[in-house]
C-alpha cells in the first residue's frame, strides 16, 4: 500500500480522482462555493446525513466531482475516537467494490495523533494475510491520499505514521504465520534480513553459544523441542557509540504447548501468537529504517519452542539462570519469563539506558486490562510517564500495575533462590516481579501484551501492537 500526502482545500478535492473518496467531517464545518462544500452543505441542510459522529452518507458518482463514489462521514469534533469509528465504517463498506485508490480528506488539518490514526485504520481495515493460502486474495487497496487545507505542517507525523504501519505489518506477517512457517531458525532469517537496511546488523546466537554464556533457563525451555534454539540480537546505530542504547527484549516463543504442563486442546493453536513480543521488536527495527533516526537501540530476541517430549523440563526440576540465580519450575507452561530472565541479563552488557521487554506472558493480564491496554510495570516514574504519554500519542493504550515488594513473597522456595510461578492470585504481577529480580543494574519496564498482541474468533489474527507504542517511546528520546 502506498500512501501520499496532498494539501487540498474543497476545490482541489473535488478535483481528485480516485475510486473513493472519504471526507471526515468535523462540528467546525463551513461551507465555500466549491462543488465538493456545496454539496456537503446541501446533504447536511436536507437532513440526508445526520450530525450523530460515525453518520455516513454514500454517494455514486457524485455531480460535478472527478471521484468515483463519495462517502461523508460525521467525525464529531475530529478526535481519534470518532475518526477510527469512520474509518472503519467507510472501508468496510467499500472493501467488496475492491477500490484500488482512497483518498482521504480532511475538511480542516487534523490534529498529529487523529492523522496517524487515520493512517492506521485504513491499514488495518484492508490488511488481508495470504502468505500460506493458495488463492491470494490480493490487497485492494492499492494507494492511499491523505489530503487536507495545509499538509506541510504534519509532514513529519506522516512520515512517522506510514513507518509505524511499515514495522505494524511486520510484526502482523510474523505473528499471524503458522509455527512450522515461523520456526526459531526462520524468525532469525526474518531478523538477519533487516541488516539489508543502513545502520541495522544482526548477529544470531546458536545452542553452543547461548550454553556457554550460561542460558540455563532459557535452554530448559528449548530442550523438549527438536527445533533449535536462536538468540537474536539485532543493532539500530543511529548515534555515536557512546550514546547509551534502548534496550527491547521481545519473547520469542515460536509455539507454545505449555510443555509438561500441557495447556487445554481448545484454542492452542492461538500458540503461535506467543512470539508477539519478538515480532513487535522485528516490526520496531522496520520503522526504524525507514525513518533512521538518531540514537541506539538493541533488539534481544530469545526464541525457541515449547513442547512436551522425553527431554522436556519437568515440573519441580531446578534449573541455573545466566545471573546464576537458580530457579525451580513449578510450571512448564510459564515459560516466557525464563527465557526472558536470561536475555534480561544478557542486556547488561550493553549499558543501556532503559530496558523494555515485550512478552505475551500471562493469561492474568488478559483479565486484568482485555484486549484495550497493555499491561505495563515500571518502578521507574520518568519511564511510566514516557510510556503513558506514548500510548496516547500512538493510541496503543497501556495501564501502570503495581510492583509492590510484598507480591514477590509468592515466588518463595524450599528448593531453589525463586519459583517460576506464585499461584493464582495477581499472577500478572508476580510474573512482573519474578522478571524484577534479573533487571537490577538499569532502568526497567516489562509490557504484558497478552490481551492486544491479537484477536480471537471470527477477526483471528495479530494487531502488530505494540510497535506504535514503542515507536514512539523511542522517537521522544531522540
Amino acid at each position: 500500500m502506498n500512501f501520499e500526502l496532498s494539501t487540498l482545500k474543497a476545490s482541489g478535492a473535488g478535483r481528485k480522482k480516485c475510486d473513493v473518496m472519504l471526507v471526515l467531517l468535523t462540528e467546525a464545518f463551513t461551507p465555500d462555493p466549491t462543488p465538493l462544500s456545496t454539496l456537503i452543505a446541501s446533504v447536511l441542510k436536507s437532513g440526508d446525513l445526520a450530525e450523530k459522529p460515525g453518520s455516513l452518507l454514500d454517494i455514486y458518482r457524485p455531480a460535478g466531482l472527478a471521484c468515483a463514489r463519495l462517502i461523508i462521514v460525521q467525525t464529531g469534533d475530529g478526535g481519534v475516537a470518532e475518526v477510527r469509528k469512520a474509518i472503519n465504517a467507510a472501508v468496510s463498506l467499500v472493501k467488496a467494490s475492491n477500490p484500488k485508490h482512497i483518498a482521504l480528506y480532511f475538511v480542516q488539518n487534523p490534529d498529529a495523533p487523529v492523522l496517524r490514526l487515520a493512517l492506521t485504520t485504513v491499514a488495518e481495515a484492508s490488511y488481508v494475510y495470504v502468505t500460506t493460502k493458495t488463492k491470494k486474495e490480493e490487497r485492494s487497496i492499492k494507494r492511499v491520499t491523505v489530503g487536507m487545507p495545509n499538509s506541510s505542517v504534519l509532514a513529519s507525523d506522516f512520515e512517522r505514521g506510514v513507518a509505524a504501519i511499515l514495522g505494524i505489518e511486520l510484526a502482523k506477517e510474523w505473528a499471524n504465520l503458522p509455527p512450522n512457517h515461523a520456526t526459531p531458525s526462520l524468525l532469525a532469517k526474518a531478523a538477519q534480513a533487516l541488516a539489508k537496511f543502513p545502520r541495522i546488523v544482526c548477529e544470531v546466537l546458536d545452542s553452543k553459544a547461548v550454553a556457554k554464556l550460561g542460558m540455563g533457563a532459557f535452554m530448559a525451555v528449548a530442550q523438549g523441542s527438536h527445533e533449535p534454539l536462536r538468540f537474536i540480537v539485532l543493532r539500530y546505530n543511529g548515534s555515536p557509540k557512546s550514546t547509551d542504547p534502548v534496550v527491547l527484549v521481545g519473547k520469542g516463543i515460536t509455539f507454545d504447548s505449555g510443555g509438561i504442563s500441557i495447556k487445554p486442546a481448545a484454542d492452542m493453536d492461538e500458540m503461535k501468537f506467543d512470539m508477539s513480543g519478538a515480532a513487535s521488536v522485528l516490526g520496531v527495527f522496520r520503522a526504524l529504517a525507514d525513518l533512521q533516526p538518531k540514537l541506539n537501540v538493541v533488539g534481544l530476541i530469545p526464541s525457541c519452542e515449547n513442547l512436551p517430549g522425553g527431554r522436556s523440563v519437568k515440573p519441580g526440576d531446578v534449573v541455573t539462570s545466566m545471573s546464576g540465580q537458580t530457579i525451580e519450575i513449578l510450571n512448564t507452561d510459564a515459560e516466557g519469563r525464563l527465557v526472558l530472565c536470561d536475555a534480561l541479563t544478557y542486556a547488561e552488557r550493553f549499558k543501556p539506558r532503559a530496558v523494555v521487554d515485550i512478552a505475551t506472558l500471562t493469561g492474568a493480564c488478559v483479565i486484568a486490562l482485555g484486549g484495550v491496554r497493555s499491561g505495563f510495570f515500571s518502578t521507574d516514574d520518568a519511564l511510566t510517564a514516557a510510556f503513558l504519554k506514548a500510548g496516547e500519542s500512538s493510541q496503543d493504550l497501556c495501564w501502570p500495575m503495581p510492583l509492590d515488594e510484598e507480591y514477590a513473597e509468592a515466588l518463595k522456595t524450599n528448593f531453589a533462590d525463586v519459583a517460576n510461578v506464585g499461584g493464582r492470585p495477581a499472577g500478572v504481577i508476580t510474573a512482573a516481579k519474578f522478571l524484577q529480580r534479573f533487571t537490577e543494574k538499569y532502568v526497567w519496564a516489562h509490557l504484558d501484551i497478552a490481551g492486544t498482541a491479537w484477536k480471537t474468533g471470527l477477526a483471528k489474527g495479530a494487531t502488530g501492537r505494540p510497535v506504535g507504542l514503542l515507536l514512539d517511546y523511542l522517537l521522544a528520546t531522540e
